[in-house]
């Protein structure tokens, strides 16, 4: 790294005056590579003992193969990516990372990030996923499931080593670990809000000042999204028992949305981000579509159903740039949705019970509360007015990406760094404004390093373009209303090659009566 380069002048802030290599962790890293190395060893005579080889493994049992430093030569032990083919079909989950094979089998359904994004990187070098999710505590887990093979061509991208040279000195320096005190001021925040809406409504009898409670309710249901997103990423609290708490307070009880649902909505995203089939985010039709991709009516790898572009379809997405603004302000109704969607199906949902009496609580207080107005006027101008404020933050995740590039067909491990950074955009904003975006104006940076406390994003943000800028990256930063301008651009020109198509497919009555000229 150039000494000269912001970046490095930024490694310097952090460590202080003293004299640093920025990429000194490479050698403690490898050297971790070799001991694990050598603690399977002993495994890996056994299964030379035992005759066992890879080709004879049964095609239908599910592997993620960890890729490694070092290169084995054993014909018994050793496999070619080449014949990563053979084992991953529909049925298998495969991955590659740290050259070694590891069968998950049996234990896919309860990894705690949901089982797509296992099935997302079949067959693949995960090497750069499992350390961006993963604390270093993970890798003991990893043990119970090694199989004894070893992938035999084993290369890593120069973009690749870097940024896991940047993640290593990240953890160094404890990045992860400082959380700062953001969080309980966020909560103090967050009761204040609250107590000032509840005696809004109960202690004054201005219809100004009910609306204006319901405006505070909504901004409260926005801080409690930052917290409940941030609390699926990382532990933001002492313990992890009370890390659940605030999930299940600041989401469930607080905002009525699943905690549950989110993470596995929310993992599957940040594994293949922008993919049109494999994210959840872009996927919202018959009201959105940000390309003409959709008109083929792609199957979701994330619901299992495909997504139908009928004619309903059709005539919502051509004038979607205009209806994006009102349906945001609703958007809080789908999540509800989806929230009870999963908890009352019959997916493995942890903590069912948990999640279902939590949301419970919000339909008890939220309900009574608005019911505590003195007509239906002002109750229904309070549900709107709380539902319209928090849909600024539904505009601001789809600001994020709606925009940016997007491909079709699962993550490849190939670029996977590259779709990171080209499918996700920054937003320009002072930093006396962070409080209002929640991390999300650093989306390229919260992307590649997910685990980081939302406090450091500003810290670090120049070290991320520095390695955009090296590896020929995209790093997308645009201010606010142009990325609200870019997001109607591209939502237009999808409404616009929708009413445009050469094939119609048949048109409603209402489709005619909008379109009628003459």
């Amino acid at each position: 790294m150039d000494p000269s380069s912001q970046s490095f002048w930024v490694l310097k802030q952090f460590y202080g005056a003293r004299s640093i290599n920025p990429y000194h962790a490479l050698s403690s890293y490898m050297s971790h590579v070799y001991h694990i190395q050598n603690h399977y060893a002993h495994s890996i005579q056994k299964e030379r003992a035992t005759g066992l080889s890879f080709n004879n493994r049964t095609s239908a049992t599910p592997f993620c193969h960890w890729k490694g430093a070092l290169q084995w030569e054993s014909s018994e032990s050793t496999f070619h990516s080449k014949n990563l083919a053979d084992i991953t079909n529909e049925e298998i989950c495969g991955s590659v990372f740290r050259e070694r094979s590891t069968n998950v089998s049996d234990w896919a359904n309860d990894h705690p990030g949901g089982e797509l994004p296992l099935f997302s990187l079949a067959g693949q070098d995960v090497a750069d996923a499992f350390v961006a999710y993963h604390p270093g505590t993970a890798w003991q887990y990893l043990d119970k499931f090694f199989t004894g093979y070893y992938l035999q061509d084993y290369s890593v991208s120069e973009v690749s080593k870097d940024y896991r040279k940047l993640l290593s000195e990240f953890s160094k320096m404890d990045l992860f670990e400082k959380k700062g005190h953001g969080v309980f001021f966020a909560l103090c925040f967050m009761a204040l809000l609250f107590s000032l809406s509840v005696c809004g409504v109960l202690c004054s009898s201005s219809p100004w000042v009910h609306v204006a409670s319901g405006g505070l309710m909504g901004f409260l249901w926005i801080q409690s999204g930052w917290i409940g997103h941030d609390s699926g990423h990382y532990q933001v609290m002492a313990t992890r028992g009370f890390n659940r708490f605030a999930q299940l307070l600041a989401g469930n009880c607080l905002a009525g949305i699943s905690i549950g649902w989110w993470k596995w909505n929310h993992n599957a995203h940040h594994i293949a981000c922008n993919s049109l089939d494999f994210d959840p985010d872009l996927q919202h039709l018959p009201f959105f579509v940000v390309s003409s991709k959709f008109f083929n009516s792609l199957r979701s790898c994330f619901y299992e159903r495909e997504m139908n572009f009928d004619s309903v379809a059709r005539f919502l997405v051509s004038y979607q740039h205009l209806t994006f603004y009102p349906v945001m302000c609703f958007a809080r109704i789908n999540l509800f949705a989806q929230s009870f969607a999963l908890l009352l199906s019959k997916r493995k949902v942890p903590h069912r019970g948990q999640e279902l009496l939590a949301l419970l609580v919000f339909w008890i207080w939220y309900p009574l509360l608005v019911s505590c107005l003195p007509n239906w006027v002002e109750r229904i101008l309070f549900v709107i007015t709380s539902f319209t404020v928090t849909g600024i933050q539904h505009v601001q995740f789809c600001l994020n990406h709606f925009s940016s590039s997007v491909y079709v067909g699962p993550p490849s491990s190939k670029d996977w760094l590259e779709k990171q950074t080209s499918g996700s955009l920054d937003v320009k904003c002072p930093a006396w404004m962070d409080w209002f975006h929640g991390g999300l104006q650093f989306q390229v940076e919260h992307h590649l390093f997910p685990r980081l406390p939302r406090c450091h994003l500003r810290k670090i943000s120049p070290l991320v373009k520095e390695l955009c800028r090296t590896h020929t990256l995209p790093y997308n930063c645009v201010s606010f209303l142009k990325a609200n301008a870019l997001t109607l651009e591209t939502l237009r020109n999808a409404a616009l090659q929708a009413r445009d198509l050469s094939n119609p497919i048949p048109r409603n009555l209402v489709w005619e009566a909008v379109n009628t000229h003459g």
